[in-house]
């Protein structure tokens, strides 16, 4: 009677680690029989708005966490000292810039990968644990076995999929299980172990992410600290910088459109002005080169080594096409041509960004604009030379003033918490931060697909 009751006492603990593994425990007993798991869930059932909101409740889990970490004592000193032993010139503090940019740029693509990976193995969790509820018929037939049986019983502690699954492999192996139950008992076997499979997978994925979290914080404080030292290396120029900005914000009050904004900054702001006329005179330059001069140049090209003290476009922004990365890490939400809300074709493309995302410079240009401009928030406007503007809105800060000549790369914004309200982001349907990018040549705006190197992968789809 004794070994009777304590194998009911088992029983009952092994059906309580079952049904906590399956998430929910008021489900009723499944009188069908249930579904084979062998078929592996997938996301490409589910709709494409579910997947999306499964998508953005990761991301949220993720945001939070991140908002728990912080940089260490340690790594801060590691990287104040590794800046203060920089040459401090203009062309090694850009390059640092560019460098800790690329490696912000590539943490934030990290993390967006494991975003994309949990929210799978959700997926996967949800619908295994869904079968194993269905099974719950199975699983009483093998307690009843149990209780009948009165000897060997299982461990009395079950914690987990893995102690769960144990009990029945040995109340299979033990002959508990009548043969007409064996294939329903390991099929039940078989959820089990998946389900400890992906408890496992979603521990390693979250590890990846935090890892990558907490680098991006540190080249966080990287660039900042290097932003206060490109800073204090043109603090002489900060007098006639304010006055520059201040009647670049009245030209922008004054401009009705982009083309008229453009066109006055270039012929009205001096810093702007020399900027062109120098960047004018170097292109001027280049076409007087020798035949072994441009040879020499496209070499350099290929290789991927510019002048660091350039001050015009390393290389004609007509010859980099396939070449350009995306300004933000994110995914394409609209593109060129696209309807954009308001009955009319998109001029430009937006991606939606992770909060607090680095902007960098999606080539080398002269900054002609960088403010706030009517609907479209905050603002930059960079001459790549030929006649060709890049604009990009919707960040929440900027870090380049009108005249600066930037390098491809460099960080020149940075993304805030949730999307702004603006021209360019009319029916978009996500909170996130979103960046618009629109390319022009002479005036007028142009599809820059053909520029970007990545590929262009959207918003959650059926075959993600």
């Amino acid at each position: 009677m004794l070994v009777r009751q304590a194998t009911s006492r088992v029983a009952i603990s092994l059906g309580t680690a079952i049904l906590l593994a399956c998430g929910n425990a008021g489900i009723a007993v499944a009188q069908q029989a249930p579904p084979s798991p062998s078929a592996e869930p997938s996301t490409s059932s589910l709709p494409i708005d579910v997947l999306q909101s499964k998508r953005d409740q990761t991301r949220a889990e993720l945001e939070a966490l991140s908002k728990t970490m912080s940089v260490s004592t340690d790594a801060a000193r590691s990287i104040e000292a590794a800046i203060a032993d920089l040459d401090k010139t203009s062309a090694s503090l850009r390059q640092a810039l560019i460098d800790a940019a690329t490696r912000r740029k590539d943490y934030e693509a990290k993390v967006q990968t494991s975003e994309k990976k949990l929210t799978d193995l959700k997926i996967k969790q949800e619908t295994i644990r869904a079968s194993l509820r269905e099974r719950r018929s199975v699983l009483a037939e093998v307690l009843g076995a149990l209780e009948r049986m009165g000897r060997n019983p299982p461990p009395a502690l079950l914690v987990s999929p893995e102690d769960a699954l144990g009990s029945v492999r040995s109340a299979i192996l033990l002959g508990a299980v009548v043969p007409g139950m064996r294939v329903q008992a390991e099929k039940l076997m078989a959820d089990l172990q998946g389900l400890a499979d992906v408890q496992r997978d979603v521990a390693d994925e979250r590890g990846k992410a935090s890892a990558a979290i907490q680098a991006g914080l540190e080249e966080d404080r990287r660039i900042a600290l290097l932003l206060e030292e490109n800073a204090k290396q043109n603090a002489v120029k900060s007098a006639s910088l304010a006055e520059e900005r201040r009647k670049a914000q009245e030209l922008a009050g004054k401009a009705t459109n982009l083309e008229g904004l453009i066109q006055s900054l270039e012929s009205e702001i001096s810093s702007v002005r020399l900027a062109m006329e120098r960047a004018k005179r170097e292109e001027e330059r280049q076409k007087q080169l020798t035949a072994e001069e441009r040879e020499r140049a496209r070499q350099l090209a290929e290789n991927g080594v510019p002048d660091k003290n350039r001050i015009a476009p390393a290389y004609p922004f007509a010859s980099l096409k396939v070449k350009l990365a995306y300004p933000v890490e994110g995914d394409l939400l609209r593109s060129f041509g696209d309807p954009d809300g308001t009955g009319h074709p998109a001029r430009g493309l937006t991606l939606a960004s992770s909060a607090g995302a680095v902007v960098t410079a999606p080539a080398d240009g002269t900054v002609v604009f960088a403010g706030a401009f009517r609907s479209y928030g905050q603002m930059i406007i960079l001459n790549a030379g030929e006649g060709y503007h890049l604009v990009m809105t919707g960040m929440d800060k900027v870090n380049v003033q009108p005249g600066m000549f930037v390098f491809s790369g460099e960080p020149i914004a940075t993304m805030g918490e949730k999307r702004v309200a603006s021209a360019t982001a009319l029916a978009l349907e996500t909170d996130r931060p979103t960046l618009y990018i629109e390319f022009r040549k002479d005036g007028n705006p142009i599809d820059s697909k053909p520029w970007w190197a990545v590929k262009e992968t959207g918003r959650a789809r059926n075959d993600s």
